[in-house]
């Protein structure tokens, strides 16, 4: 269950985050760390990677704003970083650029609740996200799926 702040803070960082050219990827809050931690990833308007220094200088005054707006009680911490493998994919480009690479998807059944496949994503279309498991095509229906991952490549032996 997402944090009760959850959508504000993801408009205050958008807010916060667009001026400096760089775009909002994804906004965590932590609430079993300790202390509290607020996880914002983003990225350069242009898709690519920012670096340490824009992060460092993006920080100061998000975390300044998220103070102000009194969104969080408590002590807590603000990461600001760029995301990496391992995070959601979410758009076209990202369907595309990591086309061939290992994903985990999450998707939603009717009748067992959640489950997740792996295999090497040749991609999405208005229909489906398209997985080669083991050299066969699986097609797992898009409004079925809640989250696709990149995922670290597993050893066959």
């Amino acid at each position: 269950m997402p944090h009760p702040a959850q959508s504000p803070l993801e408009s205050l960082a958008r807010s916060v985050a667009e001026p400096a050219g760089l775009e909002l990827k994804g906004l965590q809050v932590h609430t079993h760390r300790i202390p509290m931690t607020v996880q914002v990833l983003v990225q350069k308007a242009d898709g690519s990677d920012v670096t340490l220094d824009e992060c460092a200088a993006l920080s100061g005054p998000l975390g300044e704003a998220v103070e102000a707006a009194g969104l969080l009680d408590g002590a807590w911490t603000l990461e600001v970083s760029s995301p990496g493998i391992g995070d959601d994919l979410h758009s076209d480009r990202d369907f595309t650029s990591f086309r061939g690479f290992p994903v985990a998807v999450t998707r939603r059944t009717s009748a067992d609740g959640d489950e997740t496949r792996e295999g090497l994503l040749l991609g999405r279309d208005d229909q489906a996200v398209l997985l080669n498991v083991r050299g066969r095509t699986v097609k797992l229906p898009r409004e079925e799926v809640l989250a696709v991952r990149l995922v670290s490549p597993r050893e066959e032996g």
